[in-house]
């Protein structure tokens, strides 16, 4: 590696698990902001097989502006319905002209492409949200063109960068973090939806550790049609809760308190005090989101530790270092913590425009560990991020086929 290579040093400071205090948090899959980031990724994915199958290459394109604009509904005990649809925007470029090596031009049908995949997206991932009934599908693609032949002539086996940016991961994931996890996904299961089908897919989980002692904030909307009143919402709270508590018996030993929904008014009779939604998410009613706002590429929102903000959904998974150097430092983080035994890892990789996209500028790791371990560790640590980077074209296929969670 050229420029300012691999840069290992080691920690003073306690791992995260040790520290006083802690903050974790994760926006479920019905959360506005969820849903930008997942109808960006779907799009990009749609977009990178329909070029594979016409023309063998994933052509440029960044779909990574998406909008969700939030509806109307009136939800009622028992039943409820949607008075306007949510409203989804997706901004971005894309390659829409090729010119063919016999030399005519094709038109990619981009915008069918688009709506397409942001209406299956919620077909697979909602229950009651309708994507022709409840909501508007639009997109603003900027047009742009490719010449089939100075692409293949360009080809080389690891593509320059098409951004300065910033790539950051760490490992392992602490109790706190692995429970926040953990709860949304179970609350999203498939168990849960059948057991308990009034839960909504919209979840969001804030967590806060202080010292030995977990206390949870989660939200969860409640499908209005499912649940009959008041005291058949407060039962099935107390449900919920009771099961919180139970999987994070399982998870962690620490002290863990779970609060659900607590903004709701439980002296009130009807609808007003509480959590409910007619379509499982609160896009239905106000509640906007955008890409870039949610989970990071590990799913989680850790302020305590070192975070990029780049909008990793909807990138190209080619060359675009914003997407690909956060998935490669997370994973070169776990393999540095699971095969040299250092406490925790933190692996931070900068990009330079136009550089091969395995030769970041500056790859930096830095490393909890006691003074012997970090010198026996130094080498191998260099070894796997050289190792990661060099696999870094492995993760175009991955993403193709939807492999890599990024949110």
């Amino acid at each position: 590696m050229a420029g300012g290579g691999i840069v290992v040093e080691r920690f003073e400071t306690p791992p995260i698990a040790r520290r006083n205090v802690e903050f974790v948090e994760r926006k479920g899959l019905g959360h506005p902001d969820y849903i930008a980031d997942a109808v960006a990724e779907a799009v990009s994915r749609a977009l990178c097989r329909e070029y594979l199958k016409r023309y063998g290459e994933v052509l440029h394109h960044n779909v990574d502006k998406v909008l969700v604009v939030g509806g109307q509904s009136r939800p009622k005990f028992g039943g409820g319905e949607v008075l306007a649809p949510i409203y989804i925007l997706v901004a971005g470029r894309a390659t829409t002209e090729v010119r063919t090596e016999g030399g005519a031009t094709e038109t990619v049908p981009v915008g069918p492409i688009v709506l397409e995949a942001s209406k299956e997206w919620i077909r697979s991932n909602f229950r009651f949200l309708n994507p022709e009934k409840h909501v508007i599908v639009d997109y603003k693609i900027g047009k742009g063109s490719a010449d089939l032949v100075a692409i293949f002539k360009r080809r080389k086996e690891y593509p320059g960068a098409n951004d300065t940016s910033l790539g950051v991961g760490f490992a392992p994931l602490s109790d706190t973090e692995r429970l926040v996890l953990e709860v949304e996904r179970y609350l999203n299961s498939p168990k849960v939806k059948s057991e308990l089908p009034m839960v909504g897919e919209d979840v969001k989980v804030m967590a806060v550790r202080t010292g030995s002692k977990i206390e949870l904030t989660v939200a969860v909307a409640f499908v209005s049609k499912f649940i009959a009143g008041r005291e058949e919402y407060l039962s099935v709270k107390e449900e919920v809760k009771r099961r919180i508590e139970d999987l994070a018996a399982k998870i962690t030993d620490k002290e863990v308190i779970v609060h659900v929904n607590t903004g709701d008014d439980p002296s009130a009779l009807d609808e007003s005090g509480y959590y409910l939604v007619v379509t499982g998410t609160s896009a239905e009613h106000g509640d906007d989101g955008a890409t870039g706002r949610g989970n990071r590429v590990n799913g989680l929102i850790t302020p305590m530790r070192p975070m990029s903000m780049e909008a990793a959904a909807g990138k190209n998974p080619v060359n675009h270092v914003g997407k690909l150097y956060n998935v490669v430092a997370h994973r070169a983080a776990a393999k540095i913590v699971e095969e040299t035994g250092v406490e925790e890892a933190y692996v931070k990789l900068l990009s330079q425009i136009g550089r091969p996209i395995n030769d970041p500028l500056v790859a930096y790791v830095g490393v909890v560990a006691d003074e012997s371990s970090f010198a026996r560790a130094k080498g191998e640590i260099e070894g796997i991020v050289r190792e990661q980077l060099d696999g870094i074209n492995r993760l175009l296929s991955e993403f193709v086929e939807g492999k890599v969670q990024i949110f």
